[in-house]
């Protein structure tokens, strides 16, 4: 990308990342908190390339300023990083239902972040130039193979957070058999994960949130 990208940084401890990112060629703004963050995106004339968003701030956490986030036209579409010390796979989904790009886990090494920054910049940017960014560019529905309604059950649940032994009780199967579904909807979808494959599923539609 020429120029530098403009990075949002909204967290409430942001000098490790403030000091940092410059070296890598980003030009940072920060903001203490949610409700900072939205005044920035509200008032000031700074297209943003990408929102680093913590999760654990005062006033107003990173789920809620995600959400105001998203209600902006502004920052519909700007990707958006979450930076979270959960780790519960449900509060992750959440984040992913609500719009977040992607996630990373505190503690984490810088060259990750780096990674995933640019890896979403590179998405934001090939979306932007060929299929718009409301459509996946590495997806489409026709490219799918289709998914059992017993596959769709399993992936449903998995989305509200479930976790296999959650899924095998509420649909009388065995764990076992469970997983053996993940695997079969990993291969159909063409994931490695359960958060991918719900992520995928939600934005084709295949699935209801």
């Amino acid at each position: 990308m020429g120029a530098p990208a403009n990075v949002l940084l909204v967290d409430d401890n942001p000098k490790y990342l403030k000091d940092a990112l410059p070296y890598y060629g980003y030009d940072v703004r920060v903001a203490m908190d949610g409700i900072q963050a939205l005044e920035i995106l509200a008032v000031e004339d700074i297209n943003f390339d990408i929102i680093l968003l913590d999760v654990m701030m005062p006033n107003l956490d990173g789920w809620e300023t995600l959400k105001a986030i998203r209600k902006l036209e502004k920052t519909k579409y700007t990707p958006v990083i979450m930076i979270t010390a959960v780790s519960e796979e449900q509060k992750v989904i959440s984040g992913l239902k609500n719009g977040a790009d992607d996630y990373i886990i505190k503690p984490f090494v810088l060259p990750n972040l780096l990674a995933r920054i640019e890896a979403v910049l590179r998405r934001s940017e090939w979306s932007k130039q060929t299929v718009g960014v409301s459509e996946l560019p590495f997806k489409s529905k026709a490219q799918l193979k289709t998914l059992t309604s017993r596959e769709k059950e399993v992936l449903t649940l998995a989305a509200k957070g479930a976790n296999n032994k959650d899924i095998a009780e509420k649909l009388v199967l065995r764990e076992v058999t469970v997983k053996s579904h993940l695997n079969s909807i990993f291969k159909k979808l063409n994931v490695t994960s359960r958060t991918q494959a719900v992520l995928l599923a939600m934005q084709l539609e295949l699935i209801k949130n």
